[in-house]
């Protein structure tokens, strides 16, 4: 975390407070040192005083294709400052003096945390962290998928972890990143390499040191970043963007992806080498809803945590809230359950935690996965008939299985709750037969 401001009794109160918090504090008197700073060792947060040249800042930021997020704040400073700071590209306003919990909360929002998906003793997270663990001494790359929210980055942090390296693990989002900024953020560019890079600066790869570097959704990879990543994986060095000096790789390489690589690779969205390199040890991690009763586990261990964390009394469930946690098809993974018990433990008011807390986001009820229901899915019956039919059966069934609630059909399908309500209108349009209860 990179402090940048004046000097002063708040600042440095900000940083105890982050220290705390488990942050790596540097502070910077001007937006210029801190520019230095980064591009020297890089860092994960900047807080930057809304007195200071924001909107300079910021500028600089985009220019040297830094994607580092940045938090304003300020001490009695007025609300046009903040607001100017946030158009500017800030990702929210902190007041000061500072408060422990709006610190904690300010890195929460921006650093990832471990999930605990290693909670549980399901046989096929048993074997998924058995094989992190054996792999964990040696330099090979993994490969770690699994269905969003799964917990891919908490297996691997658990491979990390065991591997010993004394460096940390850096997380680089490959996904919604544009190539030519996530270019810069992994290899480092020299001076004068593009128009805006003023001086040079350190890559992911080469501040990764000896320690971990994670790759969130390899997928997303562009075909040139692709074939620069396949040759890091087979010559251990690279150069940087504008630079002709080789420079070692030491770091251990992890990927992360919730696509079909293999799918990705016949469609020719993806490199069938690269993927070989990648997956020489592959990780599965299980989707919740095939983990059995972690579920319970996992949701007593998130009621607990976040009762703790909001200074709320601790609720036990009750047998029925359980048994629909049990039932339930989590299509959102560990991070649903997780958003799904805090809303009860903030929604509970007796003397524990019932079905009717266990909502939503939208105030909505979670639909029960039916027990022994009918297959009607078959592949036989997808032989011949169009993407669009059996897109729009595929809609339509889950809508009748979900009693026509579109918000649990829409975490279902894994659409967006617009996106399910244009697919129905264009049905209607289309003189589709949609029942009334949908």
């Amino acid at each position: 975390m990179l402090l940048v401001g004046a000097p002063g009794s708040e600042f440095r109160r900000a940083a105890e407070l982050a220290r705390d918090a488990g942050a790596e504090v540097t502070m910077a008197d001007t937006p210029r040192d801190a520019l230095a700073l980064l591009r020297e060792g890089g860092g994960d947060l900047v807080m930057i005083d809304v007195l200071a040249d924001v909107v300079g800042f910021m500028k600089s930021l985009r220019a040297e294709r830094f994607t580092i997020p940045v938090l304003a704040c300020g001490i009695d400073a007025s609300a046009e400052r903040a607001v100017a700071a946030i158009r500017a590209g800030a990702r929210d306003y902190v007041p000061l003096p500072p408060q422990r919990e709006l610190i904690a909360a300010a890195i929460a929002s921006v650093v990832a945390r471990k999930t605990p998906s290693q909670i549980g003793e399901h046989s096929a997270l048993a074997r998924a962290l058995a094989l992190a663990v054996a792999v964990a001494p040696s330099a090979a790359p993994v490969l770690v998928t699994g269905e969003k929210g799964s917990g891919k980055e908490s297996m691997a942090r658990a491979l990390h972890e065991a591997s010993g390296r004394a460096d940390p693990m850096m997380v680089v989002e490959c996904a919604g990143v544009g190539a030519d900024v996530l270019e810069s953020e992994l290899f480092g560019h020299e001076a004068g390499a593009f128009p805006g890079a003023v001086a040079r600066r350190i890559g992911r790869f080469e501040k990764a040191g000896h320690g971990t570097l994670l790759l969130r959704e390899v997928a997303a990879l562009s075909p040139t970043l692709q074939t620069r990543l396949f040759e890091v994986l087979k010559r251990q060095r690279f150069t940087r963007i504008g630079g002709s000096e080789p420079i070692p790789f030491h770091a251990r390489l992890i990927a992360t992806t919730s696509f079909d690589l293999e799918a990705c690779v016949t469609s020719g969205s993806f490199r069938a080498d690269l993927l070989v390199r990648l997956g020489l040890v592959r990780i599965e991690v299980p989707a919740l809803r095939a983990r059995g009763d972690d579920v319970i586990e996992l949701a007593r261990h998130f009621a607990t945590r976040l009762a703790e964390t909001d200074g709320i009394a601790p609720r036990p469930f009750t047998d029925e809230a359980l048994a629909l946690l049990r039932r339930y098809a989590w299509p959102g993974n560990i991070h649903e359950l997780e958003e799904t018990v805090h809303r009860a433990v903030l929604l509970a008011r007796g003397p524990a935690i019932e079905t009717g807390d266990i909502i939503h986001a939208d105030g909505t009820p979670l639909i029960e996965l039916e027990e022994n229901e009918p297959d009607r899915f078959h592949i036989e019956s997808l032989i011949g008939r169009t993407v669009e039919e059996v897109e729009r059966e595929l809609i339509l069934q889950t809508l009748e299985r979900c009693h026509g609630n579109r918000t649990s059909a829409s975490h279902i399908l894994g659409i967006s709750v617009r996106t399910m309500r244009n697919k129905l209108r264009t049905f209607i349009e289309a003189g589709i037969s949609v029942s009334p209860a949908i």
